[in-house]
């Protein structure tokens, strides 16, 4: 038998890399970063101008005056109209985009075309989050940024099947980038989350596509942080059970919302008596609704992380509004429409944390100033407990608030979080649509197959 030298991986990822031109990869990976960097960008921009044209609105209105109920009734089915027609002309931009991207990338769905999909998924989302249904950006700025990744390829005539997910993963790394300002955290979710192989041409690929985005939204578009926090003080030794309590509570609130979440979708897929525009319209009516009784947990209205570091309510509030902002986010995306839902969690997480901190700021074993440090560690908890992806949550909460020197307070609440998702036996909640979409898929083709005729 002849003598096979066995070569190290990293010789041959090298070889890999020469061959297809570093350079080249190289461009295509900046050019991937910097303009998903500015449609994304742009997408923050308009929605940041809606939205606060719309509060300006309301803020000087009587909700209840009958022009302001016209105004908000048409602005409402305005926004549901686009979100519902543009689902059903490119079905693939429902929901949050991350598991789609997923599917694509490891070659479980066909490819999306990509420039129809880019300009729908903006619209849409715009439309959800303008209206005040409670979907993030995040997942949508993933599938867009995955968009321009996959219009590169195009773009450099690149019809290579295996070199596909590089431009997905790549466009996917860049998307969250820009969303959130976390080139860490979009690093950490392609090889925690989409579990792509940790390649030299796939690492130098998504890292530059990272810093290229970074360098359009923070450097160029000057966004800055999300969450800037007033104060953010650090934990004392003594303080080191806070991260792991508020780990674990977060674990099991994030297995109760992925099960409930889930269980709501797949009731919906098997009411076949509930048409697809009203599933589509529901919620925007919930909308409408809560903006007169309830603004708090709807989208463009509600709380939001910043306001909760000052508000001090009493625990029971807290409660209600936590129960209430799940409620109405699992409802906002069972609807189907286009939005993602990673800045729900996070709200709810830090509405966990000040829930948390409530009373131990009455017991005295936190200091107030500390609240937005347990609200840092609720977000970072229960995106953890219901994504799975600990080392992506830590990252991504720190980078968002700059919190960097309360890392191993993070890190422990996030993974303690997921420690106790797991003992619970939850389902990651990606894992959970991405099953649900095959499972979709499988039926829709037992349905077009002919069937064969009984003798």
């Amino acid at each position: 038998m002849a003598f096979r030298p066995s070569l190290p991986p990293f010789i041959l990822e090298s070889a890999a890399l020469r061959s297809q031109g570093a350079w080249t990869l190289m461009a295509q990976a900046l050019l991937t970063g910097l303009v998903s960097g500015g449609v994304i960008g742009l997408f923050r921009w308009l929605y940041t101008i809606i939205n606060g044209a719309v509060r300006a609105h309301v803020a000087g209105q009587d909700p209840f005056a009958p022009l302001s109920l016209a105004l908000m009734a048409a602005g409402l089915l305005l926004m549901a109209l686009t979100a519902g027609l543009l689902l059903r002309y490119e079905p693939l931009i429902g929901g949050s985009g991350i598991p789609q991207v997923e599917l694509i990338a490891a070659g479980k769905l066909p490819p999306m075309r990509w420039a129809r999909v880019l300009w729908c998924k903006f619209v849409a989302t715009l439309a959800a989050l303008s209206a005040g249904l409670s979907v993030g950006r995040e997942g949508p700025c993933i599938m867009m940024g995955a968009t321009v990744g996959a219009g590169v390829g195009y773009m450099w005539h690149d019809r290579c099947r295996a070199n596909r997910p590089r431009y997905l993963v790549g466009g996917g790394v860049a998307g969250m980038t820009a969303a959130f300002g976390a080139p860490v955290a979009g690093m950490f979710f392609a090889f925690e989350e989409m579990k792509t192989p940790l390649t030299l041409p796939m690492l130098l690929f998504t890292g530059l596509s990272a810093l290229s985005a970074w360098f359009m939204v923070d450097v160029v578009l000057d966004f800055g942080l999300v969450f800037p926090f007033a104060r953010l003080p650090g934990l004392h030794w003594s303080q080191y059970w806070l991260p792991l309590l508020a780990g674990m509570a977060c674990g099991l609130l994030g297995a109760v919302y992925n099960a409930g979440m889930i269980r709501l979708l797949l009731w919906q897929d098997r009411a076949r008596w509930l048409p697809g525009p009203v599933r589509i319209v529901f919620p925007f009516i919930c909308c409408g609704v809560l903006l007169l009784v309830w603004p708090e947990i709807t989208g463009n209205m509600g709380l939001t992380t910043l306001q909760l570091e000052h508000l001090r309510l009493p625990a029971l509030a807290l409660a209600l509004l936590l129960a209430g902002k799940i409620a109405f986010s699992c409802v906002s995306f069972a609807s189907g429409v286009s939005g993602g839902i990673l800045m729900p969690i996070l709200l709810a997480g830090s509405m966990a944390g000040a829930l948390l901190a409530a009373p131990l700021r009455d017991a005295g074993l936190v200091a107030p100033e500390q609240t937005a440090t347990l609200l840092v560690l609720g977000m970072a908890g229960l995106f953890s407990a219901s994504v799975r992806t600990p080392l992506t949550g830590a990252a991504l909460v720190m980078e968002m608030c700059g919190g960097f020197h309360l890392a191993p307070a993070v890190l422990l609440a996030a993974f303690a979080a997921a420690f106790t998702a797991n003992a619970l036996h939850s389902t990651p909640v990606y894992d959970s649509l991405k099953e649900r979409i095959l499972e979709q898929r499988r039926r829709r083709r037992a349905a077009a197959s002919p069937t064969e005729e009984r003798p």
